[in-house]
């Protein structure tokens, strides 16, 4: 039997160019994952990215690796875990700072306001975990709908108000031994409450009614929602980013706003 020739690494060639690379990995990787976090529990198919700092002295890096590393390590993704998780991809990979960014779609049950009808309302899950030089964070974002009904609108008209569907981003912030400190229920739940009404995939004729009239009774700019998020979050201490799109349903443009926040250092740290 013929025996096989010792192949080269390529990519472990040492380059004489003396340039760090932010960031070299795979992007777009669809594959089966099952997301669960103590209070969600729903399979899917993620789209993964998986990237490294490559240090200048380095050609290039394992991408195979990675892909097994999704097979091996994110068949099942639970945020709580992921710290150690990330430690065992800077391990394989044989580097100092990892990314890996999963996105995902999760349904919540919603209930309708009148007709307690059950429906599941699809919202968007991105995680973004890191490791630098043993150090974590996780960045959790959900993005969901939301109604909102202009409260200058409602002003100066004699009867009625322009109301439109608003995108509504949340990313909170996690460190080391707290990684997750809400979870995607809840986020969507508090995404739901910010706006003049809650949106609802099943509405019934008395549904209807009483969503048009919740939202006439709680005009909201794009500015207070972003707020009123950012207040329930500071009161949790959670560090986060907000950001709000109403996609306008009279103007030619859409309204927009953000806010970032994170917690004050403690003290003597």
């Amino acid at each position: 039997m013929e025996k096989k020739a010792m192949l080269p690494d390529v990519q472990d060639e040492v380059d004489v160019r003396g340039i760090e690379l932010d960031e070299v990995g795979i992007s777009g990787l669809r594959y089966p994952t099952e997301f669960t976090d103590g209070a969600t529990r729903q399979a899917g198919i993620g789209s993964f990215a998986v990237v490294v700092t490559l240090p200048s002295n380095r050609r290039g890096t394992h991408m195979s690796r990675m892909v097994q590393l999704v097979q091996e390590q994110l068949a099942v993704i639970d945020p709580r875990e992921l710290p150690v998780i990330m430690k065992q991809v800077a391990a394989r990979m044989d580097i100092d700072r990892a990314v890996v960014r999963v996105a995902l779609p999760v349904a919540t049950t919603v209930v309708s306001p009148v007709s307690d009808l059950k429906a599941l309302q699809t919202s968007d899950l991105h995680l973004s975990a890191s490791i630098d030089t043993g150090s974590f964070e996780l960045i959790t974002s959900i993005t969901a709908q939301v109604t909102s009904l202009c409260p200058c609108s409602k002003t100066i008209s004699d009867y009625g108000a322009h109301n439109q569907r608003s995108d509504v981003k949340v990313s909170v912030s996690g460190m080391n031994s707290d990684p997750y400190p809400i979870n995607v229920k809840d986020l969507v739940d508090l995404i739901r409450a910010s706006g003049s009404c809650p949106v609802y995939p099943v509405v019934k004729r008395p549904d209807e009614r009483a969503i048009t009239m919740t939202a006439y009774d709680n005009p909201a700019f794009v500015e207070d929602m972003a707020r009123d998020i950012s207040l329930a979050l500071r009161g949790r201490n959670v560090g986060h980013n907000v950001q709000i799109r109403n996609l306008e349903s009279i103007h030619s443009h859409d309204a927009v706003a953000s806010v970032s926040w994170a917690p004050p250092p403690t003290a003597g740290v």
